[in-house]
């Protein structure tokens, strides 16, 4: 059996008793009551928790054929989507991809085509740039989106869509068009069928930052060549786990625990640090997990993140003797996936060859080590979590680890984790164009709501 992830919370303790924990740990059993029993706000939106174990099989097999005709017939996959309709992905493929994977050559990449995701900003010279990447190959395109109509995606679709049409034809550009959109109702759904696009499904009980284990984040990262069975089969570990381990062997519920802690000690920021460059974007996907999920009623810890050793030479300063109002989680990948032994030079010039015959990750390690005893040495609580090393089955323990100690974390807090008013009232483009608030009610209300209903699972 694969090993699992692992959580210490010993380095918070110069902060907290075992009072407290045992004080917390009554709250958090309870919050893990609610979310299972489906009794509390937001229980519409708890497909995830069943989905490892529950997920269309259909779909899912469907998805790995999808996967199989992209990789045969295009050289680029174009995916367009915002927030958690391509964050989960992207962190999926870089975390478990070639560092490097858009650079490295097809042979190498097992032919599987170049991935690049756009629709998540509202730069021209972002799109144009990417037209120029595609250039002449042969490309296809993953459109994400519940209803088709948020702004961002929706504009690089009609780019990327134009494209294809001018290259294929309507007919055969279809062909290469794959949406992952609403079961049977918005603008996307009503073109997909339209226009013939492969279809799949955006669960309505499952909000967009908890969707990596949907279709949503699968067909990309399926088309990676990564094996979405081994993701599954660890997110389903994870849940049997956090789901039926008593409080003092459940990794997921004292996360959720101390830094409920540490929050009402006045800790009112988390920050995220990896020591690997492909852990960057689960650091991103982390922060909309738990900003959109416990930032509101004027609530919550405000979730950012670090790339060290990177960060440690433009915020180590600021972290170690500034404000102290944060505390540090680090994700600890144990064994990389790559070796590197440092050699001894005849000229030691950079004063190096101490380390002749250590690996670079074992460097890498002890930097590790040292920035955490230093910011422990500075009042930083410090708490760490270990992937044995970096593979499907992990990562997908890493997913369900988060989601579900958002979950209870949440309703610890005191809040309903899986609804997001604060980006339900951003002013929809028609009001953008108008320079009127007031038209939101008066002029475009149809049309309001659709984009924000989309929002909420985008």
């Amino acid at each position: 059996m694969a090993e699992s992830i692992s959580f210490d919370y010993s380095n918070t303790m110069f902060m907290i008793s075992e009072d407290d924990i045992e004080a917390m740990k009554t709250r958090v059993l309870d919050a893990k009551k609610t979310l299972l029993d489906r009794t509390g706000e937001g229980n519409d939106f708890l497909g995830w928790i069943d989905l490892p174990v529950n997920y269309d099989k259909e779909e899912f097999n469907r998805i790995k054929a999808a996967a199989k005709k992209i990789q045969s017939d295009s050289d680029v996959l174009i995916v367009i989507g915002i927030g958690g309709s391509y964050l989960g992905a992207r962190a999926a493929i870089e975390a478990l991809r070639h560092t490097f994977y858009n650079v490295i050559d097809k042979d190498t990449r097992k032919g599987t085509p170049e991935i690049y995701f756009c629709g998540n900003n509202i730069s021209s010279t972002y799109l144009e740039h990417l037209l120029d990447v595609v250039g002449d190959r042969d490309f296809s395109i993953n459109i994400i989106s519940k209803s088709g109509t948020t702004t961002e995606p929706a504009i690089a679709f009609r780019l990327f869509k134009k494209l294809l049409v001018e290259k294929y034809g309507q007919k055969e550009a279809a062909k290469r068009i794959y949406a992952t959109t609403d079961k049977e109702k918005g603008a996307l759904k009503k073109l997909a069928d339209e226009e013939g696009y492969e279809t799949f499904v955006v669960p309505d009980d499952v909000g967009g930052r908890f969707s990596v284990l949907t279709a949503v984040g699968l067909l990309p990262i399926a088309v990676s060549g990564a094996d979405i069975k081994q993701l599954m089969v660890g997110a389903a570990s994870a849940r049997q786990s956090y789901i039926e381990k008593d409080f003092e062997d459940n990794a997921a519920l004292q996360y959720a625990a101390i830094r409920n802690i540490l929050r009402e000690k006045g800790k009112t920021m988390e920050i995220l640090a990896n020591y690997t460059p492909s852990v960057h974007y689960i650091g991103e996907w982390w922060k909309q997990l738990f900003g959109e999920s416990e930032g509101k009623d004027g609530k919550g810890i405000y979730p950012t993140a670090c790339d060290f050793t990177t960060d440690l030479h433009s915020l180590g300063q600021f972290i170690q003797d500034g404000t102290k109002n944060h505390i540090e989680t680090v994700i600890n990948i144990g064994s990389p996936r790559r070796k590197i032994i440092m050699e001894r030079e005849d000229d030691d010039l950079d004063g190096l060859n101490y380390l002749a015959g250590r690996t670079v990750d074992y460097i890498n390690k002890q930097a590790m080590n040292g920035t955490v005893l230093a910011h422990v040495d500075g009042e930083i609580p410090n708490m760490m979590i270990t992937l044995p090393y970096m593979s499907e089955f992990n990562l997908g323990e890493l997913f369900y680890f988060f989601e579900f100690a958002c979950g209870v974390s949440g309703y610890v807090l005191g809040v309903n984790p899986f609804n997001q008013p604060g980006v339900e009232s951003y002013i929809c483009s028609h009001c953008l164009a108008n320079r009127d608030s007031r038209s939101r009610e008066q002029n475009c209300s149809r049309e309001w709501r659709n984009d924000n209903v989309s929002k909420a699972v985008e």
